[in-house]
């Protein structure tokens, strides 16, 4: 996967410091858009957690979401 959580928070914190930026500040449309799907994509992170959860950890994640920590296989319960 291309994306990771990681470059959602590095565009929300670019979408911020454009805001804020007095010589051209970002329009609030533009930036509203963009906070608009950053919620949409982090429901769905959000259902990933939770079917992996559901399925006791047999479901593997998309990759979407970094960790350091390898989830245990199914096996090993």
């Amino acid at each position: 996967m291309k994306n990771k959580m990681t470059d959602l928070r590095n565009h929300l914190f670019a979408t911020l410091e454009a805001l804020q930026d007095k010589e051209d500040p970002m329009e609030i449309d533009r930036a509203k858009a963009i906070a608009d799907v950053a919620k949409v994509v982090v429901d769905s992170a959000k259902v990933e957690v939770a079917f992996i959860a559901a399925t006791d950890g047999e479901a593997r994640s998309t990759g979407f979401i970094e960790s350091e920590r390898t989830l245990p296989s199914a096996q090993s319960h």
